[in-house]
């Protein structure tokens, strides 16, 4: 774990006991009370704490349902209808899980930026961000197969066309993609077979998530945690304990968005959802625009982007995985954003591709969203594979501070080094 020398001390002789033997109460209190935590870290790094929450939330609720819940093709659409017509509070436990799978991958992607302008990807943290991409991957396979519990109109048809892509891999190797397709359907098509497969590792995952998030929370604490200016802790003096400075300001930012995710959870459960998701599935009826949940929309859209099969499965799935090279692919060795202006500039044309992607997976591949999507496909990797490479060579960034110390308290910082010199 961290360097930093705990200051716990057992103030009872059960305590004493316990910590000589298993010091469990002594690393908790190291590592998330007198922790040292940059002071000049601002309300970005409360994501994390926000992904931690509705973690637990999600898994709860999870547990929840998971005991009305009949994961069959028959009874699977009416039994999440009477969870939330029969069960005691089922309505609350449905809307919250629902609306919970939104508000997490919400803070996922303000987690993921916050890491991409900071640059909290580099030196030493490298094992910190693949971890993380790990993670984004497993929630989105665990949302998947969670979005065809419902098995409504566009569950199923969703699930239909999203497994079916892997028959793109015939074109290389003949009969393998159509194995594996009928493996993951378990049968010649979508059915409740499928049904029950996705139910089990849609219970299961969150749990496999949990134990990478200790992994994430571990590498987090062996490397310490990065900040607006990208530059290191060089003295106790600019670091505070994790507990009480950083937990309050976590516990503001939670309540705040809490405040939002309660909006919808009572106002508006199903605005995030697609109202034909509301109607049984049916085989023989296909809807006419099928999409999946929003946090997918932008690797739809890229998918669609490229009129060959293979091709388009291939760079949806390259959009995710490339991230894991992202601190390779930068070349600066500067890390915040803050102090690079040309690379600021693509950064944020980058995150406005990424949002025109989203909407443009949520309309019909037809007409101008086909030129569109390919516009901003081309930039999502020109983006990656080009210009962060080159940026970081040719960018002359700004002078850094010498300390957090300077890039928070400014010329006071300096004059009480000159002080303390002169002293």
């Amino acid at each position: 774990m961290a360097s930093h020398e705990s200051t716990f001390r057992p103030s009872t002789r059960a305590g004493k006991w316990l910590d000589e033997r298993l010091p469990l109460t002594r690393m908790m209190h190291g590592q998330f009370v007198d922790f040292p935590t940059p002071r000049n870290i601002n309300y970005l790094w409360t994501t994390g704490g926000l992904l931690v929450f509705f973690l637990g939330v999600q898994i709860a609720t999870g547990v929840a349902l998971a005991m009305h819940y009949i994961p069959s093709a028959a009874d699977a659409f009416n039994s999440v209808e009477a969870i939330r017509r029969d069960v005691n509070y089922g309505w609350l436990l449905r809307n919250v899980h629902m609306v919970g799978a939104s508000f997490f991958f919400l803070a996922a992607y303000i987690h993921i930026g916050r890491g991409l302008y900071y640059g909290s990807y580099k030196t030493p943290r490298e094992i910190l961000w693949i971890l993380g991409v790990v993670i984004f991957l497993l929630m989105m396979a665990t949302a998947f197969m969670g979005y065809s519990l419902p098995w409504g109109q566009m569950s199923f048809w969703a699930v239909t066309v999203i497994t079916n892509l892997f028959s793109s891999i015939d074109s290389v190797i003949p009969g393998l993609g159509t194995r594996i397709v009928q493996w993951l359907w378990g049968g010649f098509s979508v059915s409740g077979t499928t049904l029950t497969r996705f139910y089990a590792l849609h219970y299961l995952l969150p749990f496999v998530i949990a134990a990478v998030v200790g992994l994430h929370i571990w590498a987090l604490h062996v490397a310490g945690q990065n900040n607006p200016t990208g530059i290191d802790i060089k003295s106790p003096a600019e670091a505070v304990p994790m507990t009480p400075y950083a937990v309050v300001k976590d516990i503001f930012a939670l309540s705040v968005f809490v405040l939002l995710f309660a909006w919808f959870v009572f106002y508006l459960p199903d605005y995030l959802g697609h109202p034909d998701n509301y109607t049984e599935a049916n085989p023989l009826s296909t809807p006419p625009h099928i999409v999946p949940e929003w946090y997918f929309l932008p690797y739809y859209a890229i998918l669609r982007a490229i009129p060959n099969k293979l091709l388009g499965v291939i760079a949806m799935f390259s959009s995710i995985l490339l991230l894991i090279f992202v601190p390779w692919l930068d070349t600066s060795r500067v890390r915040s954003a803050k102090y690079r202006p040309v690379y600021r500039v693509f950064f944020w044309m980058f995150v406005i591709s990424v949002i025109a992607l989203g909407y443009i997976g949520s309309k019909p591949p037809e007409g101008e969203y086909i030129t569109w999507g390919r516009v901003f496909t081309a930039y999502y990797f020109l983006h990656l594979l080009v210009i962060l490479p080159i940026v970081g060579v040719i960018e002359t960034p700004k002078p850094l501070p010498r300390s957090i110390s300077e890039a928070v308290l400014g010329e006071r910082a300096k004059q009480s080094a000159t002080a303390g010199g002169v002293s």
